[in-house]
Formats: C-alpha cells, sequence, structure tokens
C-alpha cells in the first residue's frame, strides 16, 4: 500500500469504528528514513477525539484504536503515536 492510501485506510477505519468529531492522521514517516526493522511500513500520528471513547482511561483508549486498526498495523503501520 502506497503511503497516501495508509493514511486514507487509517482514516477510514477510524471514521467507521468510532464517528470522530475530531482526526488528524499525520504520516510521520520521513522522520524514521532507513528504519530497517519498520520494513517498509509507516510511522503515524493520530489525533483523535470522539464520544465513544470519552468514558474510558487512557489505556483503554488506546487499546480500542489499536485494536481497531490491528491488521493496518500487521501489515502498513510500524509505530503509532496517539493523543486522545
Amino acid at each position: 500500500m502506497q503511503p497516501e492510501q495508509r493514511v486514507e485506510a487509517i482514516r477510514a477505519k477510524l471514521e467507521q469504528d468510532f464517528k470522530p468529531q475530531v482526526l488528524e492522521i499525520e504520516d510521520k514517516s520521513h522522520e524514521h528514513a532507513g528504519h530497517k526493522s519498520a520494513d517498509g511500513k509507516g510511522h503515524y500520528q493520530i489525533h483523535i477525539k470522539a464520544k465513544t471513547l470519552d468514558d474510558l482511561s487512557l489505556l483503554q483508549k488506546h487499546r480500542a484504536i489499536y485494536k481497531s486498526l490491528d491488521d493496518l498495523i500487521q501489515t502498513d503501520i510500524h509505530a503509532l503515536s496517539i493523543k486522545t
């Protein structure tokens, strides 16, 4: 998957699962150029605000987001920074 396709796939999945009021996705892969363990996968920063996450602890929010993106984490995401 191409980098711009990854951002759109992340966006689609998070919008589907959380219907966020705020969703910003930043591709930070360029900051990790040559990071061999990434194996071609990307580094992303997400800022998400969603009512469905409001009553969860920080750990629960992160777990829910990781669960939502699990397929992409297996194939296209090497690192994920989350702000809620």
